[in-house]
C-alpha cells in the first residue's frame, strides 16, 4: 500500500505549506516500523521520543514501553499495518512535548513496489516527497542556536572556502 504523510503541526504552531512524504508499506509491517520510517524521512535526528497513532477505529497505538499509555492502548511493535484499509486516514504524533502531528492517508489503490521503486522494501520506505522540513527543535544554525534564534544575515558564498570555482569570496558587504 502507499501511505501519504503530511506534517500538520509542531512546537506550538501549524506548518504551511505542509511538507510530506509518500511511503511504500506492506500489511505485514508494524506501526513501529512506520514511525521509524516517518521520523527518518522527516529528518528527526533525535528519535528518542515517544510516538503514538490515532487509528480510524478509535484505537491508540503507542511506542513500545510507553510509561503512561492511555487505557486500552496497544504497542506499535505489536500492531501490523493490516489494521488499515484503502483510503483510511489516521494521525501520527512524534514527541509528546513538541507534538509533531501528521495526517496519514492510505492510498485508494494498492501499489506494486517493484514497478514503482524497483524493490520490495523490508520496512516502510519513502519514495516521494515535497516541502521544507522544519528542524526538530527549531534550530536555524549549527553553531550555538538552541532553537530560539532568528536566522542571521545571509553571507551569500563569502563564508565558504574556495573548494569549488563559484565559491570564490566576493566583495564584502
Amino acid at each position: 500500500m502507499s501511505i501519504k504523510v503530511e506534517l500538520v503541526s509542531g512546537r506550538g504552531g501549524t506548518v504551511w505549506p505542509r511538507p510530506g512524504r509518500v511511503f511504500a508499506a506492506a500489511r505485514r509491517h508494524t506501526f513501529e516500523q512506520l514511525a521509524t520510517a516517518i521520523d527518518e524521512a522527516l529528518a528527526r535526528w533525535d528519535p528518542a521520543h515517544p510516538h503514538l497513532f490515532h487509528l480510524p477505529d478509535g484505537a491508540v497505538v503507542v511506542s513500545p514501553g510507553d510509561d503512561d499509555p492511555p487505557g486500552g492502548a496497544e504497542f506499535s511493535d505489536q500492531v501490523k499495518l493490516s489494521r488499515l484499509a484503502l483510503g483510511h486516514q489516521f494521525a501520527y504524533t512524534f514527541d509528546h512535548g513538541d507534538e509533531w502531528t501528521h495526517l496519514c492517508t492510505v492510498g485508494e489503490q494498492l501499489i506494486d513496489p517493484y514497478e514503482l521503486i524497483g524493490i520490495q522494501p523490508p520496512r516502510p520506505l519513502a519514495y516521494w516527497g515535497w516541502g521544507s522540513i522544519p528542524d526538530q527543535y527549531g534550530r536555524v544554525s549549527a553553531d550555538t542556536d538552541e532553537g530560539e534564534s532568528a536566522p542571521g544575515s545571509d553571507p551569500g558564498l563569502s563564508d565558504l572556502p574556495p573548494i569549488l570555482p563559484w565559491w570564490r569570496p566576493g566583495p564584502s558587504a
